[in-house]
């Protein structure tokens, strides 16, 4: 039998979708399922978007620019000027989602057995990007007792070696809804600059800031004009995880250059989708106050209602709409599972992120979940509730 790559056995699974199966099943034998183990918001997509598809006349759908057309792009860069970031349709090549934005920067500024260094937790799915570009990812850890807030500028420095090509952050954070502060922006600036790296910053949740508080981008610091790499995306702005287009944003040019050429080579992001998002640019300010009232009311819910549970340790998320609970187990995956299998209270249950995934330092991680509040306050304090019991009753 012909073998599988080694690139292929070491791919990580999703912490967040390899549980599936079980969510499944228990569906199948009738009990209800409360998904907080995924960022798929329940918010509604702006009509705009929806109705620039559904009203469209194309009687050909045909191949869009490999960058993205044109026309969205000098729309979304008036978009970023908007928001304190000054850049034109130049400076931006349209992706399938944020996700393809990843493996495009980090298929053009590293080279097999190069090292990124990024601060853990993580988007779970930076392990996989990593090992299908042949990249080594090189942890920092943050810690829950300070809130996953940005490590000492010292444990970067302390680990910055000649293959080291960039610093990659997630701001606001996913999983630990971490906001970084102007003043650690600045610190990563430092040492990006002191070092010669790149500053890579996936800031697609970056209308979601609480507290008032506000959102530094790294393409906002004079500068970094060299260094600086932003990855974004519409899926969680529009609640629109479906459409699958993202953009990276770099002043650098021959960055750019090098990234039309890994979109050349998958030819175009989808037609349908480039129509919805560039339409959803003119989604109203007023769309933005209300989903950020929503998600604030559903993170206290969510945070006051896990305090309330012996042995829960719970960060407090200034941004996105994730957060890590520290629980009173000893392995968050074996948990997550019983309770998709073996655990229901009135036949309901929940789902959860086991948090293991979302480190490479083996062993980190294993007594924590990330918890998504997007379901309705109603629903979040229903879906503690049944958590609760189950603690309870879970033996380790």
């Amino acid at each position: 039998m012909p073998s599988i790559s080694r690139k292929g056995i070491e791919m990580p699974e999703s912490p967040i979708r390899k549980l599936v199966p079980y969510a499944e099943d228990a569906k199948k034998r009738g009990v209800k399922v409360f998904h907080l183990n995924i960022g798929q918001p329940d918010i509604k997509t702006p009509q705009v978007a929806l109705d620039a598809v559904k009203n469209n006349t194309l009687e050909t759908l045909a191949y869009a620019r490999s960058e993205g057309s044109e026309e969205y792009r000098t729309k979304l860069a008036k978009y970023y000027v908007k928001n304190n970031i000054p850049v034109t349709a130049n400076n931006l090549v349209i992706t399938t989602g944020g996700s393809e934005a990843l493996l495009f920067a980090m298929g053009s500024i590293t080279d097999p057995g190069d090292e990124i260094i990024i601060p853990e937790p993580f988007y779970a799915n930076y392990n996989g990007f990593s090992t299908a570009s042949g990249v080594t990812v090189v942890p920092v850890i943050s810690k829950i007792e300070n809130n996953f807030a940005l490590p000492k500028i010292e444990e970067f420095e302390k680990l910055i070696t000649p293959k080291t090509k960039a610093i990659l952050i997630c701001n606001p954070g996913n999983p630990t809804g971490y906001l970084y502060s102007e003043a650690e922006i600045e610190k990563l600036k430092k040492i990006v600059l002191k070092h010669d790296l790149f500053l890579i910053a996936d800031e697609v949740y970056r209308e979601f800031t609480y507290d008032g508080l506000t959102h530094t981008s790294v393409l906002s610091l004079d500068g970094l004009e060299d260094n600086a790499i932003v990855v974004d995306s519409v899926s969680k702005r529009y609640s629109m995880c479906g459409a699958r287009i993202g953009c990276i944003v770099s002043k650098n040019e021959a960055f750019i250059q090098t990234a039309i050429k890994f979109a050349q080579a998958r030819l175009s992001p989808p037609t349908y989708a480039l129509i919805a998002s560039e339409a959803a640019l003119d989604t109203p300010d007023s769309y933005f106050t209300e989903v950020k009232e929503e998600y604030v009311a559903r993170r206290n819910t969510l945070i006051s209602e896990l305090e309330k549970i012996d042995g829960v340790t719970v960060a407090n998320p200034k941004g996105a709409f994730y957060c890590v609970a520290q629980l009173p187990v000893k392995d968050s995956d074996r948990f997550a599972q019983w309770l998709l299998e073996d655990f229901n209270l009135n036949n309901e249950t929940v789902m959860v992120a086991p948090a293991s995934g979302f480190y490479s330092t083996p062993g980190e991680g294993k007594n924590q979940v990330r918890i998504a509040y997007v379901l309705n306050n109603d629903a979040l304090i229903r879906s503690v509730k049944i958590l609760a019991t189950a603690l309870k009753q879970y033996t380790n």
